[in-house]
């Protein structure tokens, strides 16, 4: 079938059913036309062999090339059944550091030479020069495309014969929140033209102060009228409000990833877990219970439905929702929380499920059919334990519950060290391509992978499967200084040996303050938000940086600034605890304070 032929039928498809006959869909590329080496050839190692390996370990048999690179910053993505694929990109101040591509934010990509790489990359939409800051949600229903374009959910009409639309779009809801610690809104839309979307929370735990020592829980919680929750619109309709009628479910601190199963109807979100359990509550909870709890989750959404959120997190190593601390809760009791919905499969803490897949393509193994691909962006507040996720996950299930562990399935995307500062790529957005192919989304810097199967689809599957990591599986540090050599053991470990020392400190102040900015000493956390290099993240700024907002720079300054905290950002989304939530004498303060003070002045 010709392209233009297809693009004219795609106005009577809904997405959901697009998606659905992907199963059917031969495509428009075999697996074994893709850019590799020996088709159908697998190794005795983990990686399938890939001509341009994209650098990710899979299971044997499987082979990722980059369909695209140099992006932007890449979120969701939705594949057409004629094999264009849209994707849609962010900026704004989650992504200060770095300026979009000039050009439309939404972006439609094609393959036509058949090489596992898109040769035809076109933007439109919104831009930065008409005001434009992209978002997540992307989605293709009766000859639609819709898209998150700021506070609102718009749609273009798509025409014959082209892969863009022509017209101007048309708004179907406006009005959506945008402050706050999450102001994404990734949406889906079902056989029937509902259109269900993630109203993130604007706080950690809804407490007097976010993300504040101690800080006591609002009781009843404002915030849930308008967010941690699904709201349902009709995708059908224009110039619909978003208001707290809309609600559909509750309870839900961050569910970025949402997807259907294969009836196209019963609705599945993850939850990105709430943060800072040891920080907040140290009395409560240790480092190393702050690192691994709570679990994030894949939940099936029911209308009316209440997943706890702020009243209770998940716990899976009790297998149980908990009550929060902000709340009255001490880690052993569930009281009101075994009223609300568990999760149907839990994952460790704070590895950030960006987005969901359920697998209906046929061309990987059957193992896989029907299961849930999970895109974890990556944590960021384990320190002063290693940070982990980065990873694409396989979820078995079977009659809409987990069934078995979950697995790695594809590895590698940070190029080295898993740092939110460092990392080279992030997980953030999955689809299946109609020739069963699997996209993966980076949002660091705009990398699209296609992932294809080199075997028969009617194998067994890969016999090297790496399980998921144990939920209470923290990694280590170094304990105390004495136990470590004088520049610590972390990857960037002995920079501190070329800082220039401030007046009136030592080297050894100075190496200190690297081993607590690290995580090496007194549970530091610091790292996990300014990066390993202390040169920023999306969550904390670049502390080499010529200026800082918060203090004139000088050493009383800076310390100032670490002992009390900055509890109302004006460039980021969260506020910083005092002495970043971990419990520092004035000496380790005094160290930290130094140490930025010699970062600040290397540069």
């Amino acid at each position: 079938m010709q392209k233009q032929a297809l693009h004219g039928l795609l106005p009577a498809i809904p997405a959901t059913l697009a998606f659905m006959l992907l199963a059917g869909w031969p495509g428009p590329t075999p697996a074994a036309d893709l850019s590799v080496s020996a088709a159908g050839a697998t190794r005795s190692d983990d990686r399938a062999p890939c001509a341009g390996d994209a650098g990710l370990r899979l299971p044997s048999g499987f082979c990722a090339s980059i369909f695209a690179d140099n992006l932007g910053h890449v979120r969701h993505m939705v594949a057409a059944p004629d094999g264009v694929l849209y994707v849609n990109t962010w900026s704004g101040r989650y992504y200060a550091k770095s300026p979009p591509p000039a050009g439309g934010f939404l972006i439609a990509l094609e393959d036509t030479a058949g090489r596992g790489r898109a040769n035809v990359i076109r933007r439109f939409g919104a831009t930065p020069a008409t005001g434009g800051h992209g978002g997540t949600g992307i989605a293709l229903y009766g000859g639609y495309l819709y898209a998150e374009e700021g506070d609102r959910i718009v749609r273009y009409r798509m025409s014959a014969g082209s892969i863009v639309p022509t017209g101007r779009p048309e708004t179907v809801v406006s009005g959506l929140p945008l402050t706050g610690d999450h102001p994404m809104h990734p949406f889906v839309i079902d056989a029937s033209g509902w259109l269900y979307m993630d109203s993130g929370s604007p706080s950690n735990s809804c407490q007097r102060e976010n993300r504040m020592l101690a800080s006591p829980g609002v009781d009843p919680c404002p915030q849930l009228a308008t967010r941690a929750g699904i709201w349902r619109y009709s995708a059908k309709k224009l110039h619909q409000r978003f208001s707290p009628a809309g609600r559909y479910a509750t309870g839900i601190r961050n569910g970025e990833g949402l997807a259907f199963d294969s009836t196209g109807h019963n609705l599945y979100s993850t939850q990105h877990g709430r943060d800072q359990l040891s920080q907040n509550w140290p009395k409560l909870y240790t480092p190393e219970q702050g690192a691994y709890l709570p679990a994030e989750e894949l939940m099936h959404v029911v209308r009316g439905g209440d997943y706890g959120w702020p009243y209770c997190y998940y716990d899976e190593a009790q297998r149980k929702l908990m009550l929060a601390p902000e709340y009255g809760g001490n880690g052993h009791e569930a009281g009101l929380c075994a009223r609300k919905q568990a999760p149907i499969a839990a994952f460790p803490g704070h590895w950030a499920p960006n987005d969901l897949s359920f697998y209906h393509g046929n061309r990987f193994p059957s193992r896989y059919h029907d299961g849930a691909f999970l895109a974890f962006h990556g944590s960021w507040n384990r320190a002063p334990f290693p940070q982990q996720g980065y990873d694409v996950v396989f979820q078995p299930l079977a009659n809409g519950k987990a069934a078995g562990n979950c697995e790695i399935f594809a590895a590698g995307f940070t190029g080295g060290d898993k740092d939110p500062g460092d990392a080279a790529h992030r997980p953030s957005g999955l689809a299946v391509g109609p020739d069963g192919s699997l996209y993966v989304s980076d949002d660091v810097h705009g990398r699209i992978y296609k992932i294809v199967y080199q075997g028969s689809p009617d194998s067994d599957g890969p016999s090297n499967i790496t399980q998921c990591p144990g939920v209470t599986a923290v990694g280590s540090t170094a304990g105390a200084a004495n136990a470590m050599p004088p520049e610590g053991i972390h990857p960037h470990a002995g920079a501190a040996a070329s800082l220039p020392v401030p007046q009136g400190a030592t080297r050894a102040t100075v190496e200190l303050g690297d081993q607590v900015f690290h995580g090496q000493v007194a549970s530091g956390t610091c790292a996990g938000c300014h990066g390993a290099e202390g040169k920023g993240t999306p969550l904390g700024p670049d502390l080499t940086a010529s200026h800082l907002m918060w203090s004139d720079g000088s050493l009383s300054g800076i310390e100032k600034i670490i002992r009390h905290g900055v509890p109302n950002p004006k460039q980021y989304r969260s506020p910083m605890p005092p002495m970043g939530g971990a419990q520092l004498s004035s000496e380790q303060v005094s160290a930290v304070a130094a140490y930025v003070w010699g970062l600040r002045h290397s540069h």
